[in-house]
């Protein structure tokens, strides 16, 4: 018996010394940090689009700066139903604000004033037509369709960059993706050239500095409309960096 006690008593020492190990380790061990919250939409961002633009027309100047003839729609691929209803344009509708909706507003010769509204929204402001559109990195709300209806955004980074965004003080690299719904449809050009409710808008926003040290901000556009477009309708809008908005003359639109 004295000999058993001598060999089990060490063997059993030494199990009990290895099952509160772990207990003994987990109690002393500092606790986990806090997870750190996720980092805004504003400071993911890889380009800087705030400031005063202004567009610069290089191209279909005279369907862009001045209202076309009715009929003139050279270069949309409408369908038969968007041909009818664009040449029952009316030129006493002329400076509706169905041309500044939506689908048309960025291809306006106007200044933009573009801001932060809050951390999770981008604030566009028009002189041309006096509209306001949000670009939310959060989930729209539900709503009745508006003329700038629900633009949802995200940016977008090159392969390889974090899904948590580029490092602060990273160069700039990447876009902004837009995709608008719940609009209440109208025109991608001043002489009634229409489109649907039912059209999804996707624009791509970039910003770049120009070989002479000029920012410039590009926007890409896509209409998918299935009741006036055969296929997508694309055009790329330029603007320009000013300093200051000592030229911004806002004119309304006519409601």
């Amino acid at each position: 018996m004295k000999s058993f006690l001598k060999l089990t008593l060490p063997a059993a020492a030494l199990v009990a010394t290895a099952w509160l190990a772990p207990v003994v380790a987990q109690a002393q061990a500092p606790a986990a940090a806090p997870a750190a919250a996720p980092r805004t939409a504003k400071a993911r961002a890889p380009i800087d689009m705030t400031g005063a633009w202004v567009a610069v027309v290089n191209e279909d100047w005279r369907w862009r700066m001045l209202t076309p003839p009715k009929g003139d729609f050279p270069g949309i691929p409408l369908t038969p139903a968007g041909t009818a209803a664009a040449n029952a344009w009316d030129p006493a509708t002329d400076g509706s604000c169905k041309a500044y909706g939506v689908g048309g507003l960025m291809r306006m010769p106007t200044r933009l004033h573009i801001s932060w509204d809050g951390e999770q929204a981008i604030k566009i402001e028009t002189d041309a037509g006096v509209q306001t559109r949000h670009l939310s990195f959060e989930r729209s709300p539900a709503g009745p369709p508006t003329l700038q209806g629900y633009s949802d955004a995200r940016w977008e980074y090159p392969v390889g960059t974090p899904a948590t965004g580029p490092a602060a003080g990273a160069p700039p690299a990447g876009s902004l993706r837009v995709v608008t719904t719940g609009h209440s449809g109208g025109w991608v050009r001043k002489n009634g050239v229409p489109y649907s409710d039912k059209a999804v808008i996707t624009e791509y926003f970039d910003s770049f500095k120009g070989p002479d040290g000029q920012d410039w901000l590009t926007v890409l556009t896509q209409v998918d409309d299935p009741v006036n477009f055969v296929g997508g309708f694309w055009t790329s809008s330029h603007f320009k960096r000013e300093t200051g908005e000592a030229k911004w003359f806002p004119k309304p639109c006519k409601s």
